[in-house]
């Protein structure tokens, strides 16, 4: 029971570019909530959510990547 190097390679790419969102996404949430009195904070506050949401589905399909080219699913 062999595992598929590039499935595991392509699940490691999806998890690394999770990463910078994993911190990027909240330290905007925090800024916009900050910021309220300025016209841009529903612009910050959408775009923390997009990237905190992004990073989620980006952490879910690369272990699902991995976990596929691990037991050759």
């Amino acid at each position: 029971m062999a595992t598929n190097k590039q499935l595991l390679g392509k699940g490691i790419k999806y998890l690394t570019g999770a990463l910078p969102l994993m911190f990027i996404g909240p330290s905007l949430i925090y800024n916009a909530f900050q910021n309220q009195k300025n016209d841009w904070h529903y612009l910050v506050l959408g775009i923390g959510i997009v990237a905190c949401l992004s990073s989620m589905l980006l952490i879910f399909l690369g272990l699902k990547i991995i976990m596929k080219g691990i037991f050759n699913d």
